[in-house]
């Protein structure tokens, strides 16, 4: 058992968005962080904000590469504050 999920939006061979989504459904109660240092090479045309399009599927938290470490401690520790054991445990119960 893990108390939280940290994975990038774009990763070889694996798509990050369907991660997301199957690891929410199998585990709700877990958080996850996203995150992605995708740079578009066009800047002058719009560009989608993967970032929080992660959030539908089912992360908690996003971050943009590059982060620092505290930003990523920020992350974690809000992720575990908002999750904690006990909410785990009860929705470990009703599954």
């Amino acid at each position: 058992m893990f108390d939280l999920m940290i994975i990038d939006i774009f990763m070889p061979h694996m798509r990050g968005f369907e991660s997301i989504r199957v690891f929410h459904e199998r585990a709700p109660a877990i958080p996850l962080i996203a995150m992605s240092g995708y740079a578009f090479s066009n800047l002058n045309s719009p560009a989608p904000d993967f970032l929080r399009m992660a959030l539908e599927p089912g992360a908690a938290r996003c971050l943009r590469k590059p982060f620092t470490p505290h930003a990523l401690l920020a992350a974690i520790n809000d992720c575990l504050a908002e999750h904690r054991p006990d909410d785990v445990a009860s929705a470990a119960r009703l599954g």
